[in-house]
């Protein structure tokens, strides 16, 4: 029988492959936050989940509401404040890897999170920077996921780092030797980053997914792994933990939406008719 899923549930699995067993994993919410749990239930027991607000070795049983949500894990190793995360942690290079959510993204790894349009009369508003420039700069490798994002020649506004412009920029710009985004995973496929110009190349395609599917959405002529990767899809067990751990992603943005707005629409009614 054809195990269905979700693209919201696949981007999780694949992303999760992307962590190994007794890594250091600085996550934020949503998709990356399923990812590392996905993880740490599987293939990857031993990994340390730790948020920008200073939880560290935390142990989720929901998607945190925000970087400060104690109330989404059961516990944690210890706490500090978020000087601690980037000072003693980031910048002493601790962590393995940096799970981040991607606006815009060009072809270095470069990301914008901070505001799609003119700054004086912008498109849209995203939700900034946050730590993430400290998480990117610092941590070995960096996870990238995009969900509704968008290739760029040029970044409306550059949040923070990739390979900056390619090759050796971003080790001369004082970023630690050999660190810097390994995967980029998107609804349509996968895309790493080349050895020497660290420019970023298509990988693999998801089950369904053409190589014209995905040139379609960007703009400049992007190189092609010679043999490209097939996206292995999620077993049962993948899928129940993804699914009682984040009901929410699995649903789908479209539905999440609809779900939630009849639901809030509900209380209020409910609550204007004093039941």
């Amino acid at each position: 029988m054809t195990i269905r899923y979700t693209i919201d549930e696949l981007i999780v699995y694949r992303a999760s492959q992307e962590i190994n067993d007794g890594e250091m994993v600085v996550i934020g919410q949503g998709i990356p936050m399923a990812a590392g749990v996905l993880a740490q239930r599987t293939h990857a027991p031993n990994t340390i989940i730790l948020t920008e607000a200073g939880m560290v070795g935390i142990d989720p049983f929901k998607v945190p509401l925000h970087i400060a949500d104690p109330s989404c894990t059961r516990g944690y190793t210890y706490g500090c404040d978020m000087i601690d995360i980037f000072s003693t942690i980031m910048n002493h290079g601790y962590a393995d890897v940096a799970f981040l959510g991607v606006g815009q993204i060009d072809r270095f790894g470069n990301m914008n999170s901070s505001y799609i349009g003119d700054p004086e009369d912008f498109e849209m508003r995203m939700m900034g920077a946050g730590g993430a420039p400290e998480f990117a700069g610092y941590a070995m490798r960096g996870v990238q996921t995009m969900r509704g994002g968008e290739f760029v020649e040029k970044l409306d506004y550059f949040t923070t780092p990739g390979y900056v412009t390619g090759g050796t920029s971003r080790y001369e710009a004082g970023m630690p030797e050999g660190s810097g985004p390994s995967a980029l995973i998107t609804t349509k496929g996968v895309f790493k980053y080349a050895a020497d110009t660290k420019e970023m190349y298509l990988a693999g395609l998801h089950p369904g997914v053409t190589i014209d599917d995905v040139l379609a959405d960007i703009p400049w002529d992007i190189p092609v792994a010679d043999e490209l990767e097939i996206t292995e899809l999620p077993g049962e067990r993948e899928l129940e933990i993804i699914r009682t751990f984040a009901p929410e992603i699995s649903m789908g943005r479209q539905l999440q939406i609809e779900t939630v707005v009849t639901r809030v629409m509900r209380v209020l009614s409910e609550a204007a008719g004093g039941k």
